[in-house]
């Protein structure tokens, strides 16, 4: 199933889910939001939904489509694509690091700045170096705590598109001090447009030891232009041992989100460093993120109209 979060003509926030048909069936009847729908005990309600689903009648077209989680709990990041950290590092002048195949490491982003599909606004200081993260994201289903790897897919409850904005210039400058990223990352990030169940994916699933991965072919265009391709099975880490590492001595909840980090090329960081491209964006740039299976995600770039803030750097 595919679940979404919109707000109506009339102005109404509500959710559904993505009939056949192209049209949208109404929850507000199951839960007031997809986060409530989360919190309660879904896999009971789940087969009535999916029995419902041809009898979605509302226009997509007339939705105002939102991020498909519009107030997650949580939201963490991860860095699991050896590609994009080797490439990121040797454009740096650095040997990769060796911890980074010791353990699946994360950081936790402002889960309040969450956007969906549509303008994305961009504070003035930030649009130095401004860069795009293609990315998918895990949407936690099943509250657990010291999950096992092994145990860890069945505490996801869908996929989804993910887009981790990022202000490189600021970002560099604050993580010299060896804390961050912050406020290089804390202005937006985007979900969606939808959050894709497990089952969807069954064709595209590639279990092994470690935990479920997912043939997903991953695109990036800015304006028209092709930039990135990835895919998702080649993450180094999987989801369920990113949920292992981030559930040890800490709870996950529903509606908690799990980025995956970025895929190879997925960033002009990366690109610009491999000198395949010369790029960062601007305002009006129009950013198109695709997954297989997931769909897609559009943003355009706009500036919030806020004074320029007196960073030093």
């Amino acid at each position: 199933m595919k679940f979404l979060s919109y707000r109506t003509p009339e102005g109404t926030d509500s959710w559904g889910v993505l009939g056949t048909n192209g049209k949208v069936l109404d929850l507000r009847s199951a839960a007031p939001s997809l986060l409530d729908f989360l919190r309660s005990d879904w896999e009971k309600s789940l087969p009535k939904l999916q029995a419902r689903v041809a009898e979605a009648d509302l226009s997509l077209e007339s939705l105002q489509v939102k991020a498909c989680l519009p107030n997650p709990p949580s939201m963490r990041d991860g860095y699991a694509f050896r590609q994009h950290v080797e490439a990121a590092r040797r454009n740096r002048g650095v040997e990769m690091i060796p911890e980074f195949d010791l353990f699946p490491i994360f950081y936790f982003t402002n889960h309040y700045a969450v956007t969906g599909p549509g303008p994305v606004s961009v504070p003035p200081r930030q649009l130095d170096q401004l860069d795009f993260e293609l990315e998918a994201a895990i949407v936690v289903g099943k509250q657990g705590r010291n999950v096992k790897a092994k145990d860890a897919d069945a505490h996801i409850f869908g996929y989804t598109i993910m887009n981790d904005w990022s202000a490189r210039r600021v970002q560099m400058d604050e993580m010299k001090l060896s804390l961050g990223p912050a406020k290089g990352k804390d202005f937006a990030t985007s979900l969606g447009a939808w959050l894709v169940t497990p089952d969807e994916l069954a064709p595209f699933r590639r279990p092994s030891p470690e935990g479920d991965r997912y043939a997903l072919e991953m695109s990036c265009d800015v304006n028209g232009q092709p930039i990135s391709k990835g895919n998702l099975a080649d993450m180094t880490w999987s989801f369920a041992q990113i949920l292992e590492r981030v559930s040890y001595g800490a709870t996950i909840y529903p509606g908690d989100v799990i980025g995956s980090g970025t895929v190879g090329t997925g960033c002009f960081l990366e690109l610009n460093g491999s000198k395949i491209t010369n790029q960062w964006l601007k305002p009006g740039d129009k950013v198109v993120l695709r997954i297989n299976g997931l769909g897609e995600l559009e943003n355009v770039i706009q500036v919030e109209d806020i004074p320029e803030y007196p960073f030093r750097s």
